[in-house]
């Protein structure tokens, strides 16, 4: 009876005519950066947060996750009419989305797209009403130790699953927490690393840091490839809504694919990129005609995009109830959580019910504007893609000098944009993944601030960390996830000089 109370109440917070306005906008903008190659979701939450510090809480969130749901989904149009996906989570979807669309089925491609998108989404959202909830109850249980246990484990899986070398995400992560130090201490209020400066006794403005790291780094990127030209393409609105029969026959790869993006963006660091190409293997495999993936068969496409959308919620069962966000844009949502004074975890459900559900609905209504808008506009979306790129820098890169500012009214904001903007950009040249930099910097403190509070309830003792089962489980996973993938290297290498070895002989 008290859920659905609370859920009823986080029901009243959203259905509000500005509400409702924030979340169509949201979706809008994020299917538009979305769908232009090297404009990302990332980026676009990045640039909204200081949009979001005169907003009352549930209005900014709302344009913060309806960008997320927008941006997610938008990428699946230039995947499928380009083979160029908008966003790293549709690399799978151009598999066969291309092919559709070169055979002269641009509208079924993009049709069976929006609907798996739709579909694989809005089951992670339900798993995210439901489930949240009981881990919140469940987390409430744990201790300081604990807490610190399951960060220390979250930041190691994050490196582990990045794309580049575990150690440069290590150090990526590491680098990330140091920044974190910079001001005073949240414990004891101890000034560390400000040199005298006083501009730095606050540390850095988590916007400029955020906006600098995604939005001024992908500029600097973006004007490598200033002249390159965007190929032509054809858009109708033929087949655009697909047959009953096409979508019962392909049920069980919708139910399948969703659950494998559901599960896997529970796991922290492993993203929608591997739940697409993961989900897509599995219905190859599932399929009776294995040798048709790739010419451009629907199956593909469903596959995809259904479990990279259903990523989505599955990230935020860890991220509002254990206050782990499991990826960039997840870490983005966390920061605008905390720029409003709630912290996730267990407490924000007893302590604000009424903003948990309705940040869960501001996910479902988010879901639902983007189903609509795709079938309406996915034409005039399509052609948001044809606007050269030298028109699209110098605004983008307007919006983020005025976000910076705005935050504190401060020029040396701006300044901590540009550096580490050039950080940013400099790091991805480098081989050195961002995603475990920003986790670092939000993850940090709260990390600090569990060891720190434990500590002080075990006068001094870190025995807690390994005679606490729960704790000592989350610090197994995490050595084992470390030293893993140095054990797979040495059976390589030892695999590779045997076999030289029988060839001299």
């Amino acid at each position: 009876m008290e859920m659905l109370q609370h859920m009823l109440l986080g029901l009243h917070y959203v259905i509000h005519p500005d509400i409702l306005f924030i979340i169509v906008f949201g979706v809008i903008l994020g299917i538009i950066v979305g769908a232009i190659p090297g404009l990302t979701a990332t980026m676009a939450v990045a640039l909204a947060i200081p949009i979001t510090f005169g907003m009352e809480a549930m209005n900014g969130l709302g344009l913060l996750i309806s960008i997320y749901v927008g941006g997610l989904t938008g990428g699946l149009i230039s995947a499928i009419l380009l083979r160029i996906p908008g966003t790293p989570a549709s690399i799978a979807t151009t598999f066969d989305g291309y092919p559709m669309a070169q055979k002269g089925e641009p509208g079924k491609a993009l049709g069976y797209g929006v609907f798996a998108s739709f579909l694989g989404g809005g089951f992670s959202y339900i798993c995210l009403l439901t489930i949240a909830p009981a881990v919140a109850n469940l987390a409430l249980k744990l201790s300081y130790f604990e807490f610190f246990s399951i960060i220390i484990c979250a930041m190691v899986m994050i490196a582990d699953a990045s794309e580049k070398s575990l150690i440069k995400a290590l150090i990526s992560g590491f680098l990330g927490m140091l920044i974190a130090t910079v001001g005073v201490a949240p414990v004891d209020a101890a000034f560390r690393f400000t040199f005298g400066w006083d501009q730095l006794n606050a540390g850095f403005a988590l916007p400029s840091m955020l906006i600098g790291l995604f939005a001024v780094s992908q500029v600097l990127n973006d004007v490598e490839n200033i002249g390159k030209k965007i190929p032509d393409f054809l858009v109708n609105y033929r087949n655009i809504i697909p047959k009953w029969g096409d979508l019962k026959e392909s049920i069980g790869n919708l139910l399948r694919s969703s659950l494998i993006g559901t599960g896997i963006g529970l796991i922290p660091g492993v993203g929608a990129v591997t739940a697409g190409l993961v989900a897509y293997n599995q219905a190859k495999n599932a399929s009776e005609h294995p040798e048709k993936f790739g010419t451009g068969i629907k199956e593909g496409i469903i596959a995809s995009e259904a479990a990279n959308n259903a990523v989505s919620g599955g990230a935020m069962i860890p991220l509002l109830t254990l206050g782990i966000p499991g990826s960039p844009v997840a870490a983005l949502l966390l920061s605008g959580l905390i720029i409003k004074d709630l912290l996730p975890g267990p407490a924000l459900f007893t302590s604000n019910p009424g903003i948990v559900y309705g940040f869960f609905f501001a996910f479902i209504l988010a879901n639902i504007a983007m189903f609509l808008l795709m079938l309406v506009f996915i034409k005039p979306f399509a052609m948001v893609l044809k606007i050269p790129k030298h028109l699209l820098i110098p605004p983008i890169l307007a919006m983020c000098v005025i976000g910076a500012y705005v935050s504190n009214n401060r020029m040396i904001d701006v300044w901590v944009l540009f550096g580490f903007g050039i950080l940013g950009y400099l790091m991805e040249k480098g081989g050195y993944p961002l995603g475990p930099m920003v986790l670092g910097i939000i993850l940090g403190p709260i990390a600090e601030v569990q060891i720190r509070r434990g500590l002080t309830a075990s006068a001094g003792s870190f025995m807690p960390l390994i005679t606490r089962p729960v704790s000592l489980i989350f610090l197994i996973i995490a050595l084992f996830v470390l030293i893993y993938p140095f054990y797979q290297n040495w059976k390589k290498r030892k695999k590779i000089d045997a076999q030289e070895q029988k060839e001299e002989i």
